[in-house]
């Protein structure tokens, strides 16, 4: 999801790489879930996080469709999100009665890395500290790796950083034919290849991320 925002505002003005150490770690969240509450629909879903999500519930796409995702607009184009329930404050779906994350372990890349956000540029990213989402006043110093805690790090960031400039590139080829069309055929498919169609738990999910990837650009870029 893009924001066009002052960054000196909404951070402390830094790029953080892996290797940096920032004020992010807000130790447990003891007593706090401020961050999974009333989010909208801002929560979007990319494959890796579907993936993740999906075969831990074991669930489907159809299945998690009926309550616990739901289907937005992003940029020009159709995407999945976390729903929040319709109750007072209107909490994740996820976040159980102790107000504590069910799924933690395999969160979206939205919640892992907050209260950092993601600035691309150049076909990469860095991160940002977001110094307004955040309550806590009394974070410590973390390592960006080990805060962000995902296996095979490396390629996770890379596989991020090539879904977000696909979709840009995706987006503005289908804005600039103006063809209703193919921007309905374009959604479609986007959802049908990295989202409805499942996704083997016995093969290397980069490995599905890509064939898939491919075979999109050649369809539409």
């Amino acid at each position: 999801m893009r924001r066009d925002c002052d960054l000196n505002k909404i951070s402390d003005g830094k790029r953080y790489l892996l290797n940096d150490m920032v004020k992010a770690d807000c130790n447990g969240c003891k007593d706090c879930s401020v961050c999974c509450h009333d989010m909208g629909t801002s929560i979007v879903l990319d494959p890796l996080d579907f993936y993740r999500i999906s075969h831990f519930l074991n669930r489907s796409f159809e299945t998690m469709l009926d309550s616990q995702i739901e289907l937005n607009i992003v940029d020009g184009l159709i995407l999945p999100n976390l729903k929040m329930t319709e109750t007072l404050n209107k909490p994740c779906v996820f976040l159980n009665d102790s107000n504590r994350c069910s799924i933690h372990p395999y969160r979206p890349g939205i919640c892992r890395i907050f209260p950092l956000g993601r600035l691309y540029e150049n076909n990469s990213f860095s991160y940002i500290l977001q110094v307004n989402e955040c309550p806590n006043k009394h974070k410590s110093k973390i390592k960006v790796s080990k805060w962000i805690d995902t296996a095979d790090l490396n390629q996770n960031q890379q596989c991020i950083a090539d879904w977000h400039f696909f979709l840009k590139e995706l987006h503005e080829r289908l804005l600039a034919q103006g063809n209703e069309e193919c921007i309905k055929k374009a959604a479609m498919q986007l959802l049908q290849f990295f989202y409805i169609e499942p996704y083997s738990s016995e093969e290397d999910f980069y490995t599905q991320f890509y064939t898939r990837l491919s075979h999109m650009k050649k369809l539409f870029l």
